[in-house]
């Protein structure tokens, strides 16, 4: 049975912040000698869309060989579901793909911006939200959106001049149906696909 998350404040999980760019990460870990190179995937509360790519990523990082040079793990800017595992949904859909997600929900905190090297958003105000934690300014730069990893994301936002395109942010499926965590699947599948190729670049 899922468990209801309350929405902090009535605020709805809206996009605030406008930064996509991908170059300019921070690292603590190359992946090539002793440190591997580490990355948090961020949602709101850390049970659907961030546990998803977190499993996503590590089977590719497994199946492209990288295990021990490439760490992966997942948060919540919120703390509602610490200790949670992930939604039923979200671990069905996983199953179905022939994945197991073994998470369980914790908090992101300042001092994660000095164990990762990226710290991916899953949409917007998540991305605004770990800004706003990140205890120096120069470490904001590590803080990226997922889809704009997926080349098809960045393309469908040619054109567009809004400000926070909703092309770069993966829908919350929480409040929705089980549908909406099969498109969801597939969204952070083309993602981390991309974001793999990008931290290849970056180990080697």
């Amino acid at each position: 049975m899922t468990t209801e998350r309350p929405t902090p404040n009535g605020v709805t999980d809206t996009d605030t912040d406008t930064d996509t760019d991908t170059d300019t990460d921070t690292g603590t870990g190359t992946g090539t000698g002793t440190e591997p190179y580490r990355i948090c995937f961020v949602c709101l509360g850390n049970i659907c869309r961030s546990p998803t790519a977190e499993g996503v990523m590590t089977a590719l990082v497994d199946q492209a060989g990288l295990t021990g040079r490439i760490e992966i793990d997942s948060a919540g800017t919120g703390g509602w579901h610490i200790g949670a595992p992930p939604d039923e949904r979200a671990t069905d859909e996983a199953r179905r793909r022939g994945l197991t997600l073994t998470s369980r929900a914790r908090q992101v905190s300042a001092s994660d911006f000095y164990v990762f090297d990226l710290l991916v958003a899953m949409d917007h105000r998540n991305a605004a939200d770990l800004r706003d934690l990140a205890p120096e300014p120069a470490l904001r730069d590590k803080v990226v959106l997922l889809r704009s990893f997926d080349p098809v994301s960045v393309g469908l936002t040619a054109g567009d001049d809004h400000p926070e395109p909703d092309h770069l942010a993966v829908p919350d499926p929480y409040y929705g149906g089980v549908d909406g965590f099969a498109d969801v699947y597939d969204i952070v599948d083309a993602g981390c696909r991309g974001l793999l190729a990008h931290v290849r670049t970056r180990t080697g």
